[in-house]
Order: structure tokens, then C-alpha cells, then sequence
């Protein structure tokens, strides 16, 4: 697949954490960034705790490397001491222009794809995140939208029908694609309530209105709800962002 795109895997390389069952195997089509990290105390030097730590972590990583990259993942890593986990996650997202971060929940064979639409920002990115890890799976996709008060049937229906035409383009077969429509409903809640009969979640990083890191809300809130893995979509980075 020549358009792969970039997943951020973040792992906690020396407290248990691993991949998870099916990680990989949902990951195949996808370039991933695979961050292993290790939260210090304060006191401690980063450079301490690599001295310390780094050969053990390293051997974490290599194991990883090769099971994603069995699977048909290609991959890149890095390997960071750090004192503040979700600081360097977000670092780590920026530089490698990450365009969605996966909180790695087991799962077995992806069947049923939830795709949260929260709005038209962001779209490009989850259409081309949805295709790159999608497209060549046997897997149907549900377009999820909670429509806001002030948004007509035909406001939603024109833009979960827009997405359609988009994943056809990027080679999805539009049969496989349905597309749903609440109201009346708080949009986390709706999220998650829906997501018991899937297998994989995909979010958009897209309502600034919603706290909105991958280990914040509402990403944390939806992955404590929802036993498979989730894909949350990053915003485009702003040109700032690109230049540091």
C-alpha cells in the first residue's frame, strides 16, 4: 500500500505493557511510530535512567519492532526516558507527524469499524486513516454522527454521504459502509453506548470543545468503556507546529 498512514503506538516499555493480541494484525497496512517510554521520578536524570534501563527497554522494542513488522507494518521507534509521559506522547505526535494515536486495547478479528464523525475539521485525515488501515481489510465501517441541535437531516446526511464518496476514491467498497445518524444524545455517551457492538473505534481529534489528547478525555473515557482498541484522529498541526 503506497499511502500508510502514520499510527503512534505508545508503550509503557518497563511497567508490563505490551502489544496487545490483534494490535498488530489491525496495524498491518499502517506506518507505525512505535514510542516506547518509561516515566522517571523527578529526582532522576534521564540520562541515569538510560544508563540504567536502556538495554532492557531496547530488547522490549526489538520484540515489538519484529511482530508489527511481521504482520506487514513498516515501522520506526524511539526509545525516551521521561518525566512527563503524556508530554513526550504529544512530542512525539508533532514530530513525527502522527496522524492518529492508538490506545492499544486487545482485539481479535476486525469485522465492524465505528468511525465517529464529530464534524467536517479533521476529515481529511480520518479519511485517509480509515482507508490506509481499512481499505484492504474485509471489515465494514459504520459512519457514527450525533447531530447537533441546530443541524438538519439533510446537514448530516450531506456530510456522512460526502465521506462515503471520499473512502470510495481512496478504494474502499462504499457497500461496505453504513452510515448512522443519533440525536438527543450527549456524543461521548452515544460513542460509547454504540461501540459494544464493534470491534474497533476510530475518533477525530476534532472539537476543540472536548478535551482532546489520546490519554485524555474523551479517548480515556471511551477505552475504559470499550474493550477494543481505539484510533483517535489527530488534528492537522498548525504551520507553528511544523516549524519547531
Amino acid at each position: 500500500m503506497t499511502d500508510r498512514p502514520s499510527i503512534l503506538v505508545p508503550i509503557r516499555v518497563l511497567e508490563g505493557e505490551s502489544v496487545p493480541e490483534g494490535v498488530p494484525d489491525l496495524l498491518a497496512n499502517a506506518h507505525v511510530v512505535l514510542l516506547g517510554y518509561h516515566v522517571i521520578p523527578e529526582q532522576t536524570a534521564p540520562g541515569q535512567a538510560q544508563m540504567q534501563f536502556e538495554e532492557r527497554a531496547t530488547d522490549h522494542l526489538d520484540e515489538y519492532e519484529e511482530i508489527f513488522e511481521a504482520a506487514g507494518a513498516t515501522v520506526e521507534r524511539r526509545l525516551v526516558f521521561t518525566h512527563d509521559g503524556q508530554k513526550t506522547i504529544d512530542r512525539t505526535i508533532t514530530e513525527h507527524d502522527c496522524m492518529a494515536v492508538l490506545v492499544p486495547n486487545a482485539t481479535g478479528v476486525v469485522e465492524d469499524v465505528l468511525v465517529a464523525v464529530r464534524g467536517t475539521v479533521g476529515t481529511d485525515r480520518l479519511v485517509r486513516v480509515v482507508a490506509g488501515v481499512f481499505g484492504e481489510m474485509d471489515a465494514s465501517v459504520t459512519l457514527y454522527h450525533v447531530a447537533e441541535n441546530e443541524e438538519t437531516d439533510e446537514d448530516a446526511e450531506t456530510l456522512l454521504d460526502g465521506l462515503v464518496e471520499r473512502l470510495g476514491d481512496r478504494g474502499i467498497d462504499t457497500s461496505t459502509i453504513e452510515t448512522r445518524v443519533e440525536r438527543d444524545q450527549d456524543p461521548l455517551d452515544a460513542i460509547v453506548d454504540a461501540s459494544a457492538a464493534f470491534d474497533v473505534v476510530v475518533m477525530g481529534e476534532t472539537d476543540p470543545s472536548l478535551a482532546t489528547f489520546v490519554f485524555g478525555m474523551p479517548a480515556t473515557q471511551v477505552a475504559n468503556r470499550f474493550l477494543g482498541p481505539v484510533l483517535v484522529v489527530q488534528r492537522e498541526p498548525a504551520p507553528n507546529q511544523r516549524e519547531e
